[in-house]
């Protein structure tokens, strides 16, 4: 079902919003489902990509709190930026990057 459902939210068939479609998949696609506030950053991400800054740093979000009540910040190998390219890798994007070939 991944990369099927990835694709076609992607062609754009459906005609929803990218923030829709990348909810979608960060949701339905993975498991556990990613938090609902890494949508911008994919979003951003895959923004940047297309304009060819794969390794720009992007910032990751807080995503609510802690079981300490301490507030729960995202991280990418203990950072609290991840390059853009990196962004697409883990949350499996690719569908949304444009073949520049």
């Amino acid at each position: 079902m991944g990369n099927n459902l990835s694709t076609e939210l992607a062609s754009g068939d459906f005609n929803i919003p990218l923030e829709t479609a990348i909810t979608i998949q960060l949701r339905s696609n993975h498991y556990p489902p990613i938090p609902h506030s890494m949508v911008s950053v994919c979003v951003e991400a895959i923004t940047a990509y297309n304009d060819g800054l794969t390794q720009k740093l992007i910032e990751l979000p807080c995503d609510g709190l802690d079981r300490y009540g301490e507030p729960f910040q995202i991280t990418w190998k203990g950072e609290r930026f991840a390059p853009a390219n990196a962004i697409i890798e883990s949350h499996h994007l690719w569908e949304w990057i444009y073949d520049n070939d």
